[in-house]
């Protein structure tokens, strides 16, 4: 309690200390109030960070930041996809309210954003990497963003000052264009935020040059449900296209040459892999597919000549390894770039007024279930990491296990920086929280809501509600089945228990809870169907002009 209560005076002192500008708006003023920098990649796994597991790599920059803060063991998304997350994160509303409710429609660019508010409060705001809608992000004062989802080799961004290439790896560039501001243009009397913000891990997954030789050597613990059936769950499950055997690209995703696609007989009807491959690996220079070739073409060829007598079980396997060495090599260079950023505060005297953020837009599907991708509430992919360190205020080593989303970034960091947060805003502080306060949380239960169906991968639209004990689901487009997961029970959500009558009494109550989290977001059928009809008529009419939700 004595944490949280030095937080409110020095917010109080903050407050009564404001300064007035010449145009008369008030100013805050920027003793003491805490730096920010928020790192995000994008897919990045919980279960590839070695803090909260350790079987598949170990993270030990990553890691730093929760011995150093506190880990949150259950966070989680509204919408388990890259655009939507980013927008929920940026206006700490739900994605039927911002606009941006799958990759397909274009956010409402009349919300408000929380960089904006805190601009408008006297911080500096830069943003550097992969946002993955616009170019031109609102309330920054310096950025160079990817375009859409930009390349892993020699990429261009998008600037204040136009489009520029970069010779080298995306993520070692993205750490030197924000180490750079904070080196160079940072000013040193105002607070700021620095939005550091990874492409890796997202597909195709390619590493560093300098970690090829090291990962593609490297053998992985396969899951436990990496031969799963589906059997006891529903349709959703049994009829998504995201099965790393049947559904993960052999060129662009598991690298095979297209030459050897070709002598194999792998056809591409679509010409997507193929392009895929040719985007990324096209752009290297001569040195880095000097060394790609080096380490890939061995590798691949020895898998050209097994290929006609593996069977399926052994070409699942096979396809996992392949998808680790490369998932996992990304990661590898994320971590080692996190290390660089923590370091760059530490040697120059930011570490202890500077809060430290990292997490992810979502989760990700490492092989379980034999999937990978994301999109479903099933906890690989609707969980995702979230480590906070804020010197003096959050305790070193703490974990937490609250039910909080992505949709509570905005308002946390908001009253961090003692800003008021629009009572529009509809997520809820983590204050509480991270000083220790666990009492004050009021929240047992968390909504969330896919919608981008049909498309990529066919995960069909749900909504869901979800405690620390219990996961209700709903899949309501071209079906009409519910799911209920224990799961403190089946942590591995193999069965459905929707229809045992050991759970009558918890179906009833969660359904009534649900109606009441539905309302209290804004979310209704009649909203759903409104969206499947506009989504539908965009996807078949894509040169029409695409206009926010409302």
């Amino acid at each position: 309690m004595i944490k949280f209560e030095i937080i409110s005076i020095v917010l109080m002192v903050l407050m009564m200390g404001c300064e007035t500008k010449n145009n008369g708006q008030a100013k805050t003023s920027n003793k003491k109030r805490p730096n920010i920098i928020f790192m995000m990649s994008d897919d990045h796994a919980y279960q590839a960070i070695s803090a909260y597991s350790n079987h598949l790599i170990e993270t030990p920059n990553i890691d730093r930041i929760a011995k150093e803060g506190m880990k949150f063991t259950n966070a989680c998304v509204t919408n388990s996809i890259c655009g939507p997350s980013r927008a929920t994160i940026l206006t700490g509303k739900h994605c039927h309210i911002h606009g941006k409710t799958d990759n397909v429609f274009p956010f409402d660019e009349a919300q408000v954003t929380f960089p904006q508010l805190l601009k408008k409060a006297g911080y500096q705001t830069a943003m550097f990497g992969k946002l993955h809608f616009g170019n031109n992000p609102k309330g920054i004062d310096e950025f160079k963003i990817l375009p859409g989802q930009g390349s892993y080799y020699n990429p261009d961004f998008y600037t204040n000052n136009g489009k520029i290439t970069v010779e080298g790896y995306v993520t070692d560039i993205i750490t030197d264009m924000s180490i750079d501001w904070l080196e160079k243009r940072k000013d040193e009397e105002d607070p700021f935020i620095l939005f550091y913000l990874h492409k890796a891990p997202h597909r195709e997954w390619l590493p560093a040059p300098r970690h090829f030789k090291e990962f593609t050597k490297k053998s992985f613990v396969e899951p436990a449900t990496l031969f799963d059936d589906y059997e006891g769950r529903g349709t959703a499950a049994k009829t998504a296209e995201m099965n790393l055997l049947k559904h993960m690209n052999w060129a662009g995703d598991s690298k095979l040459y297209p030459e050897m696609m070709a002598e194999l007989g792998l056809k591409d009807e679509s010409g997507w892999d193929l392009e895929a491959f040719e985007r990324e690996v096209g752009r290297m220079n001569e040195e880095q597919r000097a060394v790609w070739d080096q380490t890939y073409k061995p590798l691949l060829e020895a898998f050209k000549k097994k290929y006609p007598e593996m069977t399926q079980r052994e070409l699942m396997k096979w396809r996992y390894q392949r998808y680790m060495q490369d998932y996992l090599g990304c990661i590898a260079s994320v971590d080692e770039n996190v290390g660089r950023m923590l370091n760059y505060l530490d040697d120059n005297g930011l570490s202890d007024n500077t809060i430290v953020v990292y997490t992810s837009d979502q989760g990700f599907y490492l092989g379980e279930h034999g999937w990978f991708d994301k999109r479903f509430v099933y906890d690989e992919s609707f969980k995702t990491p979230l480590l906070v360190r804020w010197p003096g205020i959050v305790e070193p080593g703490s974990t937490n296990t609250q039910m909080v989303q992505n949709l509570d970034f905005a308002q946390t960091l908001l009253e961090a920086a003692g800003v008021e947060a629009p009572d529009d805003m509809q997520g809820e502080s983590l204050m509480p929280l991270l000083t220790g306060n666990d009492t004050e949380w009021t929240r047992d239960a968390v909504y969330y809501h896919y919608y981008e169906y049909p498309s990529i991968h066919m995960v069909k639209r749900h909504y869901a509600i979800i405690t620390q004990e219990y996961k209700l689901a709903h899949f309501y487009y071209d079906v009409d089945e519910w799911e209920l997961y224990d799961r403190k029970k089946d942590v591995n959500e193999m069965h459905n228990v929707i229809d045992d009558p050991a759970y009558a009494d918890v179906v009833v109550k969660l359904k009534k809870q649900l109606v009441d989290l539905r309302k209290k977001y804004g979310d209704s059928s009649e909203l759903d169907q409104q969206l499947i009809d506009k989504y539908i008529y965009m996807k078949e009419n894509p040169d029409v002009e695409k206009v926010p939700l409302h």
